[in-house]
């Protein structure tokens, strides 16, 4: 979902990723989160659709949606497409690396909602990164939890879970939610399995 003042490249990629989304006649469960910023993470990642999925979740819900992307991806001609497309570029080389350099993009922003995969890649075996963590929890913003549920033809935005620095305990709060509204996807398992390790390995 862009702006009028969005290039008409990116207007009419929206607009197509809107129409692939229609195709798939899914519904739609949860609501739009009440802050103006937050960190937006989905699972599980699964499929290629699950891009168009997204797109379709944050056009209906009204939520301009911002992704991190690799700085020479924004360079001439792609810098405005990129932009506008909800592109934030980041350096991964610099100092302090990219988590620093995201949360100061929050702090600088009215509204932000950042779209992180926590999984990293379809292939994932449950395993989640920590990256967004570190974001959500130096920035001060809430994790909203987003799924897509195929077998059930439903996508979902759960309620905000503002990070309280015991990364554990709030993993735990995530895979409860995604064990309630997917329990018998098997790498929501894995995470529910995986916050139980933490727990023991600190115990």
């Amino acid at each position: 979902m862009r702006d009028k003042n969005s290039s008409l490249l990116s207007r009419l990629a929206w607009r197509v990723l809107v129409w692939l989304w229609s195709t798939r006649n899914m519904r739609l469960e949860g609501r739009a989160p009440s802050v103006p910023k937050f960190v937006f993470i989905g699972a599980p990642h699964t499929s290629n659709w699950d891009f168009i999925a997204f797109a379709g979740v944050v056009n209906h819900f009204k939520i301009a949606p911002s992704f991190l992307g690799k700085h020479t991806l924004f360079r001439w001609p792609m810098t405005r497409f990129m932009r506008d497309m909800g592109g934030i570029p980041v350096v991964r080389s610099r100092s302090g690396g990219y988590v620093q350099s995201v949360i100061d993009a929050f702090d600088k922003a009215d509204t932000l909602a950042l779209v992180v995969a926590p999984e990293g890649s379809r292939t994932s075996s449950g395993e989640w990164r920590t990256g967004f963590y570190h974001i959500a929890h130096g920035a001060g913003v809430p994790i909203v939890p987003a799924y897509v549920d195929y077998d059930r033809k439903v996508c979902g935005i759960g309620e905000p879970i503002m990070p309280t620095g015991d990364y554990r305990a709030d993993l735990a709060k995530i895979a409860a939610f995604y064990r309630r509204v997917m329990p018998d996807c098997q790498r929501f398992v894995a995470l529910e399995a995986m916050t139980r390790t933490l727990d023991e390995m600190a115990g």
